[in-house]
Order: C-alpha cells, then sequence, then structure tokens
C-alpha cells in the first residue's frame, strides 16, 4: 500500500507544482483521497478523523485570508507601499530595510500567503517608483514569506499544525520564537545586503508625496484580532473563531462601502486550497501508516538537546525540499510530539526556514515566483539556489541555537 500511497502523494505535489491551465490542486488531492480509502490504505473512519483534526485549521486559514484580502481591498498595502517608497529617500539601502520590516510584519500578522499574493505586488511597485532595482527587495518578499512566518501561530499553516501537536498556547508559542525569528529575519537581512551590494548602491528618486491614508478600521480590527487569539487560546477557544469575526466585521464594512462584492468575498475563502489541504492530509496520513512513519522513526533523533533540536531542523528542512513543506510537517509532527513541545519547535523553523533553498520547498514560493513572472520579473533557477544556500542553513543553525537558548531560560517547555 505505500508503494500506491506514496505514488499518489507524488502526483499531487507534483499536480500542485505545476498547476497545468491553472487548475486548482484540489482536482488531484481529492480524488488521491479517496482513492486511497476505495483501495484500503486508509479506512473511511480514519480519513475522516484525520479530516476532523485539521478542519479547524483550515477554517483558521480561509478566515485569515478573507481578513488579508479585505485589508488590501481598504487600502493597507498600498498605504504600506506609499510609506516605503516615500521613507527609503531613493536609497534602495533603505528601502530594503523597509521592505524587510513590512514583510516581516505582514507574514507574522496576516500569514506568508498574503506577504506572497498582496505585498509582493506592491514591493515590485514601489521599487520601479523609486527607480531602484527590484530584484533585491523581490528575493526579500520571497524568503521572508518563509522565514518571517515562525513568530505566531497565525503566520503559517504549519505553525498551526504545530501548534495543535505540541499544546503549547498561542502566547506561550510566540515567547520561545521571537528570538529565532528575530536571529533569522537578522541573517536573512545582512546575507542580501551583501549578495546584492552593487544593486542597492545605486541611487533611485525620493518619492515626497503620498495619496493615501492608513486604514484605521482594518488596522484596529487586526490589532483586536491578535488580542482575540491571545485570550481565546487561554480559554481553549479555537482562533478560526476569532479570525471568523474579524473577517465578518471587515466584509460587512467593505460590502457596505462597495469595496468587494459577496462574490469576491467567496473567491477570498479559497475553497479549493482548503479541500487540497485536506486531501493532501488524507494521503499522508495514508503514506505514513504505509511504513513510511515507521522509517522516519528511525532516523528522528530524541531528546531536547541542542544537537537533537538541529537533527530535527536538519530532517524537517531536507523533507520540505523533497515533497514540499505542509507534507512534510505532517508526516514528522507526530514523532517530534512524542519528544516535546521543542522538537515541535525545531521541526517548525526546519519545514519555514528550509523551503528558501529551492524552489519546490513551499507552496507560496512557487506562488511567489509565478507573481514575480507575471510582473515581468524573471526568476533564475541558479540565482535563487545560490541565495538560499547563503541564507538558509546558517539560519536554520542561529535559529535552533536561539530555541535552545530560549527553551532552557524559561525552564524547558
Amino acid at each position: 500500500m505505500l508503494v500506491v500511497s506514496g505514488s499518489l502523494l507524488i502526483l499531487v505535489l507534483a499536480f500542485a507544482v505545476i498547476r497545468p491551465r491553472g487548475l486548482p490542486e484540489a482536482i488531484a488531492a481529492v480524488p488521491a483521497a479517496i482513492i486511497v480509502v476505495v483501495v484500503g490504505a486508509l479506512n473511511g473512519h480514519e480519513a475522516l478523523s484525520e479530516i476532523r483534526q485539521l478542519l479547524p485549521v483550515v477554517l483558521f486559514l480561509a478566515a485569515i485570508l478573507v481578513v488579508g484580502d479585505l485589508c488590501e481591498a481598504a487600502g493597507v498595502f498600498r498605504w504600506a507601499g506609499e510609506q516605503m517608497g516615500r521613507g527609503s529617500g531613493g536609497s534602495g539601502k533603505r528601502l530594503l530595510l523597509l521592505v524587510f520590516i513590512a514583510a516581516s510584519v505582514v507574514t507574522a500578522v496576516l500569514s506568508l500567503d498574503a506577504t506572497v499574493v498582496l505585498l509582493t505586488p506592491v514591493v515590485l511597485a514601489t521599487a520601479r517608483a523609486v527607480r531602484v532595482p527590484a530584484k533585491p527587495h523581490m528575493y526579500a518578499s520571497a524568503h521572508l514569506a518563509n522565514s518571517a512566518s515562525l513568530l505566531l501561530p497565525v503566520s503559517n499553516l504549519t505553525n498551526l499544525l504545530a501548534l495543535h501537536a505540541s499544546g503549547l498556547s498561542f502566547g506561550r508559542f510566540a515567547l520561545l520564537m521571537v528570538v529565532p525569528w528575530l536571529v533569522v529575519i537578522g541573517i536573512e537581512y545582512f546575507v542580501m545586503r551583501w549578495r546584492f551590494g552593487s544593486e542597492l548602491t545605486l541611487r533611485g528618486r525620493p518619492v515626497r508625496t503620498t495619496s493615501t491614508r492608513l486604514p484605521i478600521f482594518p488596522a484596529v480590527v487586526v490589532g483586536v484580532m491578535l488580542v482575540g487569539f491571545v485570550v481565546a487560546s487561554s480559554l481553549g477557544v479555537e482562533a478560526a473563531w476569532v479570525a471568523g469575526a474579524a473577517a465578518l466585521v471587515l466584509a460587512v464594512r467593505a460590502v457596505v462601502r462597495k469595496e468587494v462584492t459577496v462574490r469576491s468575498l467567496g473567491g477570498s475563502l479559497n475553497i479549493p486550497f482548503i479541500a487540497f489541504v485536506l486531501g493532501l492530509g488524507v494521503v499522508v496520513m495514508a503514506v505514513v501508516q504505509g511504513g513510511l512513519g515507521t522509517f522516519l522513526s528511525h532516523l528522528a533523533p530524541t531528546g531536547n538537546g541542542l544537537v537533537s533540536l538541529l537533527l530535527w531542523a536538519a530532517l524537517a528542512a531536507v523533507l520540505a525540499n523533497l515533497v514540499n513543506n505542509l507534507p512534510a510537517v505532517l508526516l514528522l509532527l507526530p514523532l517530534a510530539a512524542a519528544v516535546g513541545p521543542l522538537a515541535i519547535l525545531a521541526v517548525l523553523i526546519g519545514v519555514n526556514v528550509g523551503p528558501n533553498l529551492t524552489y519546490v520547498g513551499s507552496l507560496a514560493t512557487l506562488l511567489w515566483r509565478r507573481i514575480a513572472c507575471d510582473h515581468d520579473h524573471e526568476v533564475a533557477i541558479g540565482e535563487f539556489t545560490i541565495l538560499g544556500l547563503l541564507t538558509t542553513p546558517a539560519s536554520l543553525a542561529a535559529g535552533v541555537a536561539a530555541l535552545w537558548v530560549v527553551g532552557n531560560l524559561l525552564g524547558g517547555t
């Protein structure tokens, strides 16, 4: 059965990478999930159990995607772009710093999808307005969509899965990850400053005027939503309810103001992607039960020491670049959960930072590449890989070391 379920997993991932004729990933994932049940690789009860376990996570994802789209419709990202352009003063180096700040905040608060889909076009437009090379800022957007998603449980779908497996509260998760988050972002920044030094020294044109004011209402709603996540976590309430409430408030206001239509809101939910995640989860469970889980258990380290955490992160990073980060985290979380929360968070560093090494490491990177090409910016695989080699191993090692230090300072977790 491992051969059947493994082949189906490869086919689903290949379809998600290539997306022939722009078809949604669910076109392959849902039939594959049905097939693993029909052939007996997984029974119906096990498949439904996996779907029930993933459902709160994907419902949250749907809500946060709506929040991000409504912030974009209200002008939040347009305002951010104008502020970056004005603050740069025509300097490529200063613009890179501002892009790092904006991408880190957007990724942490609204998830990596918002950075890729909503912020990347704004970054490219801002670089064009300032008349500086777009390449450094474009790559910053791609890398930070992955690397900067370490901070909060809501920053990445992988984080939500890890939160559920770890038993940590929202606040405890953020407390453990804030230092690794800062360390990883710092390494990314200084490597890119060095790597793109010649492009960043070129002088552009200062942007002195802005036409967009910060949309206060969406900003306040997002702030209240973040506070709500912390409160809900302490009360044992799913984050999806908080994100759903924020999405509903923003949606009603946006429809009344005619910023969006009800039909466009349906598109923001991205139901095909939700179906893809659920279908992929079922297929991955079949692969695990088919024997891959036993094989990985022999490779998995034991203990919460620094060396063990580094090995967890390395295993996760390699697996993410082989089969994509979402299947990787689904495969490794049950094993890491048996060791403890620090092992889970080390796996998270591996599956979030590791994908910066190759195009196929995360779906977000593939989507970023597509957006860059749509805006007439070619992404060379050689250059992407070299930048990944310069940043990823160092970021992984330093991020895990920071996690180990914080974990020990907090008395273990």
